[in-house]
């Protein structure tokens, strides 16, 4: 035997005994840390997920569906391009957790020692933000019938606030998920003229993939006393009659807040996306009145929605993309929040670019054939760049309980 010979069969060895050695991934230690990090908020009894992930009996049947998502990417779900923008609630998984997971379904998906097994996250059932301080319905049951369009629909109810109120965190629940595809929450301050179509200051919303709303400590929004809430709840009949009365909870901030939350937008009414165009293009933008603090940004298109980009341009003519999502996807409304709030100094503006694909490719397109304007139905579309910044709230008066 020669001497390469007895070299490769040494290395050889050595290889098998690491890959020998080499504990496998089990899910009491390795992967169930993962998953309630990652997965367990939606992915539990009563949440949006399709399926529970609690404990290893709910995952095992799941095991080869979750590696292939997490391989691949799919899951958790993030649309935005890593280039630009870096973003508190990245949903991406390290490279490292994707391994896990994939050599333990590799391995046969073990269970491992259940001393191993972490705490399980508490939660407060039937909501995310924790327990709220105050929950307001929609005030009536909806009967939501089985085939059909229903027109968007408007519920006006009062707040009850006899003082005004700081929100850090509010959550919106449909009491039937099948029945609703979307809804959002608009203040509207006491003496408002607005009718129910134009709403109001938008507090939060309901969509899929769309996360509640909850502030950073020292950061929350004003609602004054006498304010209404306008719940604009849009159902969608798929089959089955249901019936749904729709709520949102608040959680109040306990001390005044240093920084007062506002929702603006960039938005354009005025657009006609012409039939079988596959890149149409949609411009809107905004500009700051008075220097404010960008912290969290969300656009908003419907099925023909293909790419959107927010790009910032400075008094001085500098310009800075801070979000790029490349593939637009209507089924997951995310949010992305800055890791570092930017100041924004008075005449910065937010420029947003949207391309909209009305063609055959398209394949969640109802009709490439016709011309699409605005409209409020998934077949019609919108164009908005939503985002939130914050203004110094030492001006607020409001009595804090």
């Amino acid at each position: 035997m020669t001497h390469v010979s007895i070299s490769f069969f040494a290395l050889a060895s050595c290889a098998l005994a690491a890959s020998v050695n080499t504990p496998k991934p089990t899910f009491t230690k390795d992967v169930a840390p993962i998953l309630n990090n990652r997965c367990v908020e939606c992915h539990r009894t009563g949440e949006i997920g399709p399926m529970s992930f609690s404990n290893y009996q709910e995952v095992r049947p799941w095991a080869k569906a979750i590696k292939e998502a997490v391989v691949t990417r799919k899951m958790p779900v993030w649309l935005a391009d890593g280039k630009h923008g870096d973003f508190k609630n990245d949903r991406r998984l390290p490279q490292a957790e994707i391994d896990t997971i994939a050599n333990w379904v590799s391995a046969g998906a073990p269970e491992g020692d259940k001393a191993d097994l972490p705490p399980a996250p508490k939660f407060e059932v039937g909501w995310n933000i924790g327990k709220p301080d105050k929950v307001i319905d929609i005030g009536e049951d909806v009967s939501v019938p089985a085939s059909g369009t229903v027109a968007y629909k408007y519920f006006r109810i009062a707040s009850g606030f006899t003082e005004d109120k700081w929100v850090e965190a509010a959550e919106i629940r449909p009491s039937n998920r099948k029945a609703v595809h979307h809804i959002i929450v608009f203040i509207q301050e006491p003496g408002s003229k607005k009718s129910f179509g134009e709403a109001g200051t938008l507090l939060t919303g309901y969509a899929p993939g769309e996360q509640p709303l909850r502030f950073e400590p020292g950061m929350a929004k004003l609602v004054k006393a006498g304010s209404t809430f306008v719940f604009q709840v849009h159902y969608t009949p798929n089959g089955t009659a249901y019936t749904d009365r729709s709520y949102v909870g608040l959680r109040f901030a306990k001390q005044p807040p240093k920084v007062e939350a506002r929702t603006g937008n960039a938005l354009n009414f005025g657009f006609k996306i012409p039939a079988n165009d596959p890149n149409y293009e949609v411009k809107s933008s905004w500009t700051a009145k008075d220097d404010v603090t960008l912290v969290a940004l969300m656009p908003h298109m419907h099925v023909r929605g293909k790419d959107f980009k927010y790009t910032v341009t400075y008094p001085d003519g500098r310009q800075e993309v801070i979000l790029d999502v490349p593939k637009y996807d209507f089924n997951w409304q995310l949010g992305y929040e800055l890791k570092t709030p930017m100041t924004l100094s008075k005449g910065t503006k937010i420029d947003c670019v949207a391309h909209y694909d009305n063609s055959v490719n398209n394949a969640a397109n109802p009709d490439p054939n016709k011309d699409v304007r605005w409209g409020d139905q998934t077949w019609q579309e919108m164009m908005i760049g939503w985002f939130t910044y914050t203004v110094p709230a030492e001006k607020a008066v409001v009595a804090m309980n």
